[in-house]
């Protein structure tokens, strides 16, 4: 009796001693994952830093991570933050579904950039869920097979984050407005596991509905008719730009007017959409 609790307690000692390796390495395996797959996903640049692991809690921080925008776009980046706290499941770690307890998100900075046509969460979204489509397709083509890793996340918190609004034809960015948390549960749950291109797709989402839900929307209005001045100021620089533009025309040779035509034409809808104001630029 006595030798099976010794072997018992050996086997537990070796258990333990397995976990605590797999969490030392976590660290470098999340900072080249997220560094590799995540412009894979998103069709974007993603950077992180740095990431901090708590051996015996299986916590980690992730440090400066950094989600770019897709291309078109002129702001520095979609989702700027300086901390997210993850907490793992240890035991979770040998199988084939990571289960992650937790993830919080604390004060991110969100810059929304609207175009004419489209905006860089719209983009971002579609290039999510393309990627998402994918390995979908790609796992039914095995017979539910797949080769990539799958996570539940029971819990995840978006917190005290900061919302700016950036016009691409303008180059305006100090229109801002609070954000609501965004708090969502068992990620993943129902399936049994899903790929992290799925779990980023539903977040995505989420804060996506959140950006442009009315209650923010609205607040951007007023933030922009508040700019109406500025507004103004930029229109008057375009209208001396399609001045210049025209008399440059006169005096230019034929080889460039195709050249200047196009800058006019571009200038006259850059004026047009300023001169909308809060309604050209965020709808109805």
């Amino acid at each position: 009796m006595k030798k099976i609790v010794i072997i018992g307690g050996a086997l537990i000692i070796i258990v333990i001693i397995l976990i605590v390796m797999g969490l030392s390495n976590l660290g470098p395996i999340i900072k080249d994952a997220v560094n590799k797959y995540g412009p894979q996903i998103t069709k974007t640049e993603v950077t992180l830093k740095d990431v901090g692991i708590s051996i015996f809690s299986a916590e980690a921080t992730l440090k400066d991570f950094r989600l770019g925008n897709p291309k078109g776009f002129k702001s520095p980046h979609a989702v700027s933050v300086g901390k997210v706290h993850v907490d793992v499941d240890e035991t979770s770690l040998m199988g084939d579904t990571i289960i992650i307890d937790k993830i919080e998100v604390v004060a991110p900075e969100i810059i929304y950039e609207k175009s004419l046509k489209t905006d860089n969460f719209k983009s971002l979204l579609n290039n999510v869920q393309s990627s998402a489509s994918k390995e979908k397709s790609a796992e039914k083509k095995s017979g539910g097979d797949s080769s990539g890793e799958k996570i539940i996340i029971r819990d995840f918190l978006m917190r005290d984050a900061k919302l700016s609004l950036a016009v691409t034809m303008a180059d305006v960015r100090s229109v801002d407005a609070e954000i609501p948390d965004i708090h969502l549960k068992d990620l993943g749950k129902k399936e049994g596991g899903i790929s992290p291109a799925e779990a980023f797709e539903l977040i995505l989402a989420a804060l996506y509905k959140t950006v442009t839900s009315p209650g923010i929307s609205n607040a951007l209005k007023e933030s922009l008719k508040n700019l109406g001045a500025d507004i103004k100021g930029a229109g008057k620089d375009i209208e001396k730009q399609a001045k210049t533009a025209a008399e440059h025309y006169k005096t230019s040779g034929e080889d460039t007017k195709k050249q200047v035509e196009d800058t006019g034409k571009q200038l006259e809808k850059d004026l047009d959409a300023l001169k909308g104001g809060s309604k050209g630029l965020l709808g109805d």
